[in-house]
């Protein structure tokens, strides 16, 4: 499997991702974006995986657990830095399987920050493993 040009903010979004996650590492650094790797292995709820999300993105402190907060801090610049980011959510398929529609929604929000970053020409890219 290979990966698309991380630099290619145009190209942004949302993919499912089955190899190695030292690969996206890497290439993010080559693109110069900030690189983030969440960890769903224990999410069994909603709580968990947010909680998962805001420690493997480093949201700030004032995250509020929720989508609607999880959106927000997604779009802010400061959180993004200068040059786009890679995510990468590991082990997400017993999460994906087992909370269909908590999955739905936070696939909603990652593309729309992809979206929202992409008209901004910064790369926002997310590997689902």
């Amino acid at each position: 499997m290979k990966l698309p040009d991380l630099s290619a903010y145009d190209a942004a979004g949302v993919r499912d991702w089955g190899g190695d996650v030292d690969t996206v590492k890497t290439a993010a650094g080559a693109a110069n974006l900030a690189f983030h790797s969440v960890d769903a292995a224990h999410a069994d709820s909603k709580s968990a995986l947010l909680a998962a999300l805001a420690k493997g993105l480093k949201l700030p402190e004032h995250f509020g657990n929720n989508w609607d907060a999880l959106a927000d801090c997604l779009e802010d610049g400061d959180w993004l830095g200068s040059h786009g980011v890679a995510i990468v959510i590991r082990h997400a398929a017993s999460y994906r399987k087992a909370h269909a529609t908590d999955w739905e929604t936070l696939s909603d929000i990652l593309s729309e920050a992809a979206e929202y970053w992409r008209e901004r020409h910064k790369p926002f890219w997310v590997f689902v493993h």
